[in-house]
């Protein structure tokens, strides 16, 4: 693995970072209170190319790899997640199926306007009988003709109350189980789709997760990914293991920032007459929350490398969600207990981050399944 990133990479990375001190983190507690972010910074990351991050220069996108991705998204960990989730499904779960598994007809029609951000996309798998359980899903999809009717409820899904198209997973043939679930691309102009409830959460208040209801929602069959029923599932699957490493990448940099906010507020917050850096026990929850960060870049950087290199990581996938989700949990408790009393205010980062970062152990699969996906892989003949 070559750890020089090329010119072009660095460059990017040097933007993304101007933009998201210059503009991003002096809204971000704006963001925060107001639960909505000015369509105005929307438009500046459309023009800047960051809903297109991972999707090839051929449909309009950057052409980004995994690694590539995973630069760019620890940059954007360090100011208020809720940013990135905006265009976040864009580059992963809302445009991956169609990248993995589409047609070359569904790719030209979809990924340009996705790509530009003229389009946000959104990924529908979770129901309420349905979450780590993705195979027990109960949205019903039947053939009419040259049309399927969509028939069930989606929750927490993000960017739900927005999305132009959603990749839709849907049982086709129940007797198959998993086999029987096909990925269907919706568009939210079908007859028969809905929004519904929007959903208050703890944290990434800037950003929603929706309920979408499919009532005989007309999809035509052209619009199955791929053009072919039952390979829902092992799409699903393909497109929430990418998902993994680029979310591990996120809570690097957000511990990133968390780290730095400790060692300078240690450095100026004086008591009993000198900076509370020059005792030990704060010097060595710097020291460990350091070892944690710099483990899990690795470790990030190593899993994103070799998908780029077409190798098998489903292993290595669910390990870095796993690690790097649960680290950042650590360290914000870390970084909260450093800032003392002022982290806990809500003027202060670090109590929104304290927030925000414990879904990271729970959306686009569990600790608990990662951990399940990891000793599979390990007890395999």
């Amino acid at each position: 693995m070559d750890y020089e990133f090329p010119e072009n990479l660095r460059l990017m990375r040097d933007t993304a970072r101007r933009f998201v001190k210059n503009e991003l983190e002096p809204i971000s507690q704006q963001v925060e209170e107001e639960g909505k972010m000015p369509e105005s910074v929307v438009q500046k990351m459309r023009e800047m190319g960051f809903f297109g991050l991972s999707i090839p220069e051929e449909y309009g996108g950057m052409g980004l790899g995994t690694l590539g991705e995973c630069v760019m998204n620890e940059e954007f960990g360090k100011t208020n997640v809720c940013f990135r989730s905006r265009f976040g499904t864009n580059n992963g779960i809302g445009s991956q199926g169609i990248l993995i598994d589409g047609t070359p007809e569904q790719k030209e029609k979809y990924l340009p306007r996705i790509a530009s951000g003229e389009w946000t996309a959104a990924f529908a798998l979770t129901e309420p009988n349905a979450g780590s359980d993705a195979a027990s899903i109960q949205t019903k999809a039947e053939r009419k003709g040259d049309v399927y009717l969509l028939n069930g409820m989606k929750h927490f899904i993000t960017n739900g109350d927005i999305a132009d198209v959603v990749t839709v997973m849907a049982v086709t043939d129940k007797t198959k189980g998993p086999r029987g679930v096909t990925a269907f691309i919706v568009e939210k102009t079908f007859p028969g789709y809905s929004v519904g409830k929007i959903d208050r959460k703890m944290g990434i208040h800037g950003n929603n997760t929706a309920e979408i209801v499919f009532e005989d929602c007309q999809v035509p069959a052209k619009n199955i990914i791929g053009l072919e029923e039952g390979r829902g599932f092992v799409t699903a699957m393909k497109v929430l293991e990418k998902g993994r490493i680029t979310i591990a990448a996120v809570c690097v940099g957000v511990a990133q920032y968390c780290l730095d906010a400790s060692i300078a507020y240690s450095k100026q917050r004086v008591q009993f007459k000198k900076p509370i850096c020059a005792n030990q026990a704060i010097q060595w929850m710097l020291a460990d929350m350091a070892i944690s960060i710099y483990t899990a870049r690795q470790i990030v950087y190593h899993a994103a490398w070799c998908r780029d290199q077409k190798q098998r990581v489903t292993q290595q996938a669910a390990m870095v969600k796993v690690y790097c989700t649960e680290m950042v949990n650590r360290v914000v408790d870390s970084a909260l207990q450093i800032h003392g009393g002022m982290g806990y205010m809500k003027e202060s980062p670090i109590e929104r981050i304290y927030r925000d970062m414990r879904l990271f152990r729970i959306f686009e699969g569990t600790s608990e399944v990662q951990r399940m996906v990891i000793s599979r892989e390990l007890l395999k003949d």
